[in-house]
């Protein structure tokens, strides 16, 4: 049950609309790099694909709030 489990909730998450060039992207990335990260945790594809969007996500807010405004 738990698999199933798992799958509605992957096929969940696909479901959301696309908020921004930056989510389609990190969509992309965790989608590109999610059989081929290693996990020593054993968290599985969906797990491991969450982190790697969510890793991403932060990479480009961290990158946005850098910037300065010009005058």
């Amino acid at each position: 049950m738990g698999a199933l489990v798992l799958g509605l909730t992957g096929l969940a998450a696909q479901a959301q609309p696309i908020q921004s060039a930056k989510d389609q992207a990190c969509r992309d990335e965790a989608r590109a790099r999610v059989f081929s990260t290693p996990d020593p945790r054993g968290l599985g594809p969906y797990e491991l694909g969450r982190q790697i969007y969510f890793t991403c996500m932060k990479r480009g807010a961290k990158a946005g709030g850098k910037r300065t405004r010009r005058g």
